[in-house]
């Protein structure tokens, strides 16, 4: 009886410590944020102070610097660079509130990255969403305003038939996860590269990949076998979508976007609603990835077929050959003798 109950208060030891730890990690985050929030926030006071005195001339940030410095030295962030960041921040976002319960969730270094590389405001607010949404650290969010996703995925016209054979609010929620176009610039190409070759480069790559095709996608598998009538058929890339509740059957090609790619396509996702599909999964999705298309050709090809289909491009590029890869300085050693590396 003793073990069982020194057995019991050891359980109950450990459940307890685990429900301490994870409340301290708990804290713990939420007062980075807090901080972050504080932060922000200040930045952005301190940057209307700015704007509100910019009739006493430049030399104004340079002294405010030095003051700053002297008063309290061991503070960081108040450099005469960093300041004209914040007066540049408060005269973008006007709205304290805002500031306070949105911007200030992603953190002051995502912020310089938009003010330096974002010109459009509503562009600029639509990556703070997603920053905010994915989670992405400072270099992605990097990677993904300079792979311009915006513009991919929300600017540019998409050619899918999912208005149609979604219900809403799938069909929205399907049009706004696809992009016109996927950039694979993780691949190591080569020419005349086959589909299969691309393929199991997607796979070899399946973080980068599932980063690129966007929030909520589950990599199930490449070449999935599917067995239909007694014949054996092979899905080039199958994922699930937790956003979407659904299968999302991918089909990659080599060369321009042919109606016949269409059909085929419908046939794959006609099957994986048959064989895999479960009453609480939605209807499954087709995207069919192409080197290129013609949207007119493309939209009356998925006129009558009754599978949601989207169809996009995806682009390679083509990296330097070994020979000319040391001429060039890496992207660190630039930054750094620009003095970016601090940030």
């Amino acid at each position: 009886m003793k073990s069982v109950a020194i057995l019991r208060t050891n359980k109950e030891y450990l459940s307890v410590i685990a429900d301490i730890k994870h409340k301290i990690k708990k804290a713990q985050y939420k007062a980075i944020l807090s901080a972050n929030s504080e932060m922000v926030l200040l930045y952005w006071q301190i940057g209307g102070i700015i704007n509100s005195k910019a009739f006493w001339g430049s030399k104004f940030i340079d002294n405010l610097a030095k003051d700053i410095k002297n008063d309290f030295p061991f503070a960081k962030g108040y450099s005469v660079r960093n300041l004209k960041y914040m007066a540049k921040f408060a005269k973008i976002h006007t709205d304290a509130e805002f500031v306070q319960v949105a911007l200030a969730q992603i953190t002051w270094y995502h912020h310089i990255t938009l003010m330096d590389k974002i010109k459009d405001a509503k562009a600029y607010l639509w990556y703070v969403s997603e920053t905010i949404k994915n989670g992405w650290s400072r270099n992605v969010l990097v990677h993904q305003i300079e792979s311009e996703l915006y513009k991919r995925q929300i600017e540019n016209k998409k050619v899918s038939n999912f208005a149609k054979t979604l219900d809403y609010p799938q069909n929205e929620l399907a049009t706004q996860t696809l992009k016109d176009q996927y950039i694979f610039d993780f691949i190591d190409f080569r020419d005349k590269m086959i589909e299969r070759e691309i393929e199991n480069e997607l796979v070899k790559n399946v973080t980068k990949l599932l980063l690129e095709l966007g929030e909520g996608f589950a990599f199930i598998g490449n070449q999935y076998h599917l067995e239909i009538g007694n014949d054996d058929f092979y899905i080039d890339l199958l994922f699930y979508n937790l956003n979407l509740r659904c299968y999302v059957v991918i089909e990659l090609k080599t060369g321009e976007f042919k109606a016949e790619y269409a059909g085929k396509l419908n046939f794959y996702l006609s099957a994986v609603d048959s064989v895999l599909k479960k009453d609480c999964d939605n209807a499954s999705i087709g995207i069919l990835l192409c080197k290129t298309k013609n949207n007119i050709i493309t939209e009356f090809a998925l006129k009558d077929m009754s599978k949601p289909i989207g169809v996009s491009e995806y682009k390679i590029f083509k990296k330097l050959p070994g020979k000319y890869k040391n001429i060039f300085p890496a992207k660190k050693e630039i930054e750094q003798k620009l003095g970016w590396s601090s940030r």
